[in-house]
């Protein structure tokens, strides 16, 4: 990622994240649709070819969905016991959707702290 020599107020990270907003400005949009990353920011013009969420949102989205949903469907089977077709009415869409919101915040969160903090591929230092 080249030095970045813009001169913005500092956006937090997390804040920007949940908007899903520029790491660096905070007003323009991270996504070009509902995972893919834009080329560059509309509004103070960022590349964001620094951009790489890699695999680390996925698997904090099936931890955190997988121990809401998983739960939940225990606790409505216990105490309630409805028929199966019921249980897949009701939690196969709600872990579409839920995993679909927070694989998107926590990718643009990951990505406002790769900015915030100027993460790079690894590079072994040959002195």
């Amino acid at each position: 990622m080249p030095e970045d020599n813009a001169l913005y107020a500092p956006v937090d990270p997390i804040k920007a994240g949940i908007a899903c907003a520029c790491p660096r400005c905070g007003q323009g949009r991270l996504f070009d649709g509902l995972l893919k990353v834009r080329p560059a920011c509309s509004n103070c013009g960022l590349d964001y070819s620094f951009a790489d969420a890699g695999d680390g949102p996925a698997v904090f989205v099936i931890m955190i969905i997988g121990f809401i949903v998983v739960g939940l469907a225990l606790w409505v089977e216990v105490n309630f016991t409805p028929p199966l077709w019921l249980h897949l009415v009701i939690w196969i869409p709600l872990a579409i959707v839920l995993c679909l919101w927070l694989l998107r915040v926590l990718k643009s969160v990951l990505i406002a702290l790769q900015y915030r903090n100027n993460a790079r591929q690894g590079e072994i230092d040959r002195g």
